[in-house]
């Protein structure tokens, strides 16, 4: 455990700008960081602690280190406390119209937005229930960016009227671009940047823990439990252990995913157009066909990006996918709806197909996705129907819902308008053709 001490010198003290990338820096640290000053203690890894430390210009601040790599996070800190305000590069102020916004969007988003002027993220963000579509997107007039999320829309119409009211970037607080016309965005010069991840293990800790509450029935246990039922029919699970996971997309995620099931002693197949070999020369996975993978699986877990197209992953498991499958199988979704043919998943769920099925996301879900509809009766639709298989969970888009991830979006989503807005290259966050 190392201690180090220092004076806060930057004039506006340890803004918004500062805070955030010491959290992340936290985050993704092998150690455990906890910040002091002003007789309150932060959580390296928490933005929001750390700017209720209120650091101001000359107080002392103290950091505690401790863990594996000690030196080099104490490094790391050190170059971002010397981070100089270069007072003749002034800019205008970014006016953002953030599209769909909840309660929590506004906690992470309105404390790094707080700040303004040279070192900051010198964002003004006006903040919008309704979600972008075209009948709302004439609401970002006036501002020169819009911020949106998965469900909102973003075809070529409603980049027309974008662009005719002036918008010169759009913000996609989330990983997948689906959503954008991405043609019309290029032909009017319009950047996108997105979050290229946020939190893998939020997602793929998600998917183990939704496809165990399908697998054990804990969902059906929870409710016999409260009306005093203590009965085990219709409980009956089966071990992860020994059994074979096939994981399908073997990027961050899906590593992830791995390395859990490899946890409960799990032995892991993988698919991917493009397989890791370090994932093979580690021994957590061996790479398969994607009809091996369908057959041998016990458990098969989604993780591919959703690609339209001839050789794309639109109905990646559709009737012919779910016909080679064993009939005990357990399969979890936690990457994009349209993975999964929902017609075809119905179907074989009708004849007895699949010991369990979790689905954090699913094709049909876009009217429901972060809306509270407990008053309206759902009719005839796929969700409606889902929901008969007693096997079968359901959890609304919900699988990236940590601290950490939400904090890792609100960071990436206001340095992507950072450097927007002064001219720096976007990176990895671009979204291009």
């Amino acid at each position: 455990m190392i201690e180090y001490r220092c004076i806060v010198e930057n004039p506006m003290g340890l803004h918004a700008r500062p805070a955030a990338l010491l959290a992340q820096l936290c985050v993704n640290s092998k150690c455990a960081v906890s910040i002091k000053c002003n007789g309150k203690e932060a959580n390296g890894n928490n933005v929001l602690q750390i700017l209720a430390l209120g650091a101001k210009k000359g107080d002392r601040i103290q950091f505690v280190i401790d863990g594996p790599t000690e030196e080099e996070e104490l490094e790391n800190i050190k170059n971002i406390l010397s981070h100089e305000v270069i007072e003749e590069n002034i800019l205008p102020v970014l006016k953002i119209a953030f599209f769909g916004t909840k309660d929590y969007d506004r906690t992470f988003f309105t404390e790094l937005a707080k700040d303004v002027g040279p070192g900051t993220y010198n964002c003004e963000i006006t903040f919008l229930s309704s979600r972008l579509t075209l009948e709302t997107a004439s609401l970002a007039k006036g501002h020169d960016a819009v911020c949106i999320f998965v469900n909102d829309e973003a075809p070529a119409e409603v980049i027309d009227v974008l662009h005719e009211d002036g918008i010169r970037l759009i913000l996609l607080r989330c990983a997948g671009f689906n959503n954008v016309d991405l043609a019309r965005c290029k032909e009017y010069g319009i950047k996108v940047a997105r979050v290229p991840a946020y939190s893998p293990y939020a997602v793929a800790e998600h998917a183990m823990a939704i496809i165990q509450e399908a697998n054990r029935r804990l969902h059906k246990a929870d409710r016999k439990v409260r009306e005093n039922n203590f009965a085990l029919s219709g409980l009956l699970g089966v071990d992860l252990h020994n059994k074979i996971c096939g994981v399908m997309g073997t990027g961050k995620i899906g590593e992830c995913f791995a390395r859990i099931a490899k946890g409960y002693g799990m032995t892991v197949i993988g698919w991917d157009a493009y397989p890791n070999q370090r994932l093979v020369d580690e021994g957590l996975l061996t790479y398969v066909t994607k009809d091996e993978l369908l057959e041998r699986a016990d458990l098969i877990s989604l993780h591919a990006p959703l690609i339209m197209g001839p050789n794309g992953t639109y109905h990646l498991i559709d009737e012919a996918a779910i016909a080679k499958m064993k009939d005990t199988v357990m399969l979890v979704n936690t990457a994009r709806g349209p993975l999964i043919d929902a017609e075809a998943l119905i179907a074989a769920l009708k004849e007895g197909k699949f010991h369990a099925v979790a689905l954090d996301v699913y094709e049909g879900e876009d009217a429901n996705v972060y809306t509270d509809r407990s008053d309206e009766p759902l009719p005839h639709s796929i969700t409606a129907r889902l929901q008969m298989f007693p096997q079968l969970v359901l959890t609304s888009h919900q699988a990236f819902f940590t601290r950490e991830a939400m904090q890792a979006i609100a960071v990436t989503t206001m340095e992507n308008a950072r450097n927007f807005n002064e001219g720096k290259p976007l990176g990895n966050a671009e979204c291009t053709l």
